[in-house]
């Protein structure tokens, strides 16, 4: 019975030291960091140290192993980028300088004109306004009127005599016997 014990504590051993490629990395101390504040003109900029991100004004808290640098960024102006240098402290740790980090951002110039001027687009006529007019002048009657041209069509033949009925006469029933 002990010995199943024993190969079984050490099998659960052996799995536990290979799930972690480095277990002493959880007794290594966490880097000492400090709290830096950022503050921008105009404010809402977004600021990058590192991996580290927020929008101003904000603080972050940055390792203190080495210099950084943050670089603020906001639509329609110009990225600004600020060097934190370390200042070792008299109690043997490190802190940012300048804090807080202040970055007054310049808003981006228009676009220059191109060189070349463009004609400017033809303007459509204003509407006019209706203006009463003035009546035409009668035709004054001409001296003497010119032969009536002759028809091109000839008029129909009149057979029937005014108030019969337009049909063919037919034979009245007398007639026809």
């Amino acid at each position: 019975m002990y010995r199943v014990l024993f190969v079984l504590s050490g099998a659960l051993l052996l799995a536990g030291c290979t799930s972690s490629s480095n277990w002493f990395d959880a007794l290594k101390p966490e880097p000492i960091k400090d709290t830096v504040r950022f503050e921008s003109e105009p404010p809402g900029a977004d600021v990058t140290v590192g991996t580290l991100t927020c929008k101003t004004p904000c603080q972050l808290d940055i390792p203190t192993n080495a210099a950084a640098s943050a670089t603020f960024a906001l639509n329609g102006y110009q990225p600004d980028t600020e060097q934190l240098d370390l200042i070792a402290a008299g109690d043997g740790t490190s802190k940012f300088n300048p804090n807080p980090v202040v970055a007054e951002l310049q808003a981006v110039p228009p676009p220059k004109k191109p060189a070349h001027k463009r004609k400017p687009a033809a303007k459509k006529p204003a509407a006019k306004k209706p203006v009463a007019k003035k009546p035409a002048p009668a035709p004054k009657p001409a001296a003497a009127a010119p032969a009536a041209a002759a028809p091109a069509v000839p008029p129909p033949p009149q057979e029937a005599p005014v108030g019969s009925s337009p049909w063919p006469a037919s034979p009245s029933p007398a007639q026809q016997q």
